[in-house]
């Protein structure tokens, strides 16, 4: 659960509709991450406040775990943080970038980057070596969660299918392969819906 005085990286709606808003996937993220990350356009709120305030966009990087021609799937648990989604599959690891993460400070593309890797590993042990590569944008402004919420999507290519969880709320772990995935499409979080609907461009 998140802490309820948890502060949490936001952009102003007003900066995505400038810089070119979209619904879905965009993959061109260089065309949105250089206003984004900047020190002068995103900043922190309270997390109850950013959740119900559209104005504002959440920052949340959401990494798809891949091995050869499969991705790790699974199911959010009772003990999720944002229990709009549980019981929701997901290919998606990562949450929200708070003011306790150091590299935010640094403000370029390397700390961001050891950013998301401490967020991931709150959830997952990777127990093999991987690339991290950013391959898009993601924002769905049809759901509630999705109205306060901007995705960067990463995609972590591992020489080896080895990964455990560390979080309670993680249930169900696996890698699957595209053809599984699509059969599980109508059980998915939104995000991840649109991921896979996208998943041989994400993984090419």
């Amino acid at each position: 659960m998140p802490a309820p005085d948890e502060n949490v990286l936001v952009v102003r709606r007003s900066l995505f509709d400038d810089l070119g808003s979209f619904h879905g996937l965009n993959f061109e993220p260089e065309k949105y991450l250089g206003a984004l990350l900047s020190r002068g356009n995103n900043f922190f709120l309270p997390r109850a406040q950013a959740e119900k305030d559209p104005t504002h966009k959440q920052i949340i990087p959401y990494a798809v775990i891949a091995h050869g021609d499969t991705v790790l799937h699974y199911v959010r648990g009772k003990k999720a943080g944002e229990q709009r989604l549980v019981a929701k599959g997901s290919i998606g690891i990562g949450g929200h970038m708070n003011d306790a993460d150091e590299s935010l400070f640094a403000w370029d593309e390397a700390a961001y980057r050891a950013g998301v890797e401490r967020e991931v590993n709150e959830e997952i042990a990777i127990e093999s070596p991987f690339e991290d590569r950013i391959v898009a944008l993601l924002n769905d402004d049809t759901t509630e969660v999705g109205q306060v919420h901007l995705g960067i999507v990463h995609v972590f290519r591992l020489a080896q299918p080895k990964v455990q969880k560390r979080e309670a709320m993680i249930t169900n772990l696996a890698f699957l392969t595209r053809d599984e995935l699509h059969a599980q499409r109508d059980n998915l979080e939104t995000w991840s819906q649109l991921c896979v609907d996208s998943l041989d461009r994400l993984l090419s």
